[in-house]
């Protein structure tokens, strides 16, 4: 008996090994006529054995360079479509830049960098009021991931370095909500929320009692 552990590895072993053994004998085939006509019944099989994807555009493009893919790109027959290379199918994806500076405070979440944007269009009082509301819910995300106190200058300074320097609070007068009243909003949304859906799931199984 032959075992599998003394055969050679599959390329794409999604297809099995007696598809394995086609690729192999297609390229035994000397004559280029009749090697081509054996790589076409090899993509109509393989083709067989995925008719999910067949909806899939480019299906039979992919097959084409699976099939390649299998014969350890030695396989000369003629693709309608590129033939790809080792290079192309094994090389390395382009190493992706990380952006450090925007989250260097992700706690706060990106929708306060969009609120930030907003406010430095604004002007007079709609700025002033908005810029407050900002650093308030600041306040609020920091305690959710400190779970401690923090000093308004603390929010002040983190507003002013995301800001670029536009929005400075550092050293006026104005105070935030204390933390107190802070975690009371969020137990009052947290509350509502589940009440809602408390109301919502009652709703359903009354509709559902209706129909029946």
């Amino acid at each position: 008996m032959e075992y599998n552990t003394a055969r050679t590895n599959l390329i794409i072993p999604e297809y099995g090994r007696h598809i394995q053994k086609m690729v192999d004998h297609c390229m035994s085939i000397e004559d280029e006529k009749e090697r081509n006509e054996f790589a076409q019944i090899i993509i109509e099989v393989m083709g067989e054995l995925n008719p999910h994807l067949r909806d899939i555009p480019d299906f039979q493009h992919k097959l084409w360079d699976q099939l390649f893919i299998m014969s350890k790109f030695k396989l000369d027959v003629k693709s309608p479509y590129p033939i790809p290379t080792q290079e192309e199918v094994y090389s390395k994806p382009n190493k992706v830049a990380y952006p450090k500076d925007e989250y260097k405070y992700k706690y706060y979440g990106k929708n306060i960098r969009r609120m930030i944007k907003v406010a430095l269009e604004w002007e007079g009082d709609k700025q002033e009021g908005l810029v407050m509301v900002i650093a308030n819910h600041m306040k609020k995300c920091y305690l959710i991931w400190n779970k401690d106190t923090v000093d308004d200058k603390t929010i002040f300074n983190h507003l002013y370095e995301l800001s670029d320097s536009k929005i400075d609070l550092r050293n006026t007068e104005e105070t935030l909500l204390s933390p107190d009243r802070l975690q009371v909003n969020t137990v009052n949304t947290s509350r509502k929320n589940t009440n809602n859906k408390q109301k919502n799931q009652n709703n359903r199984n009354n509709n559902f009692k209706q129909k029946k």
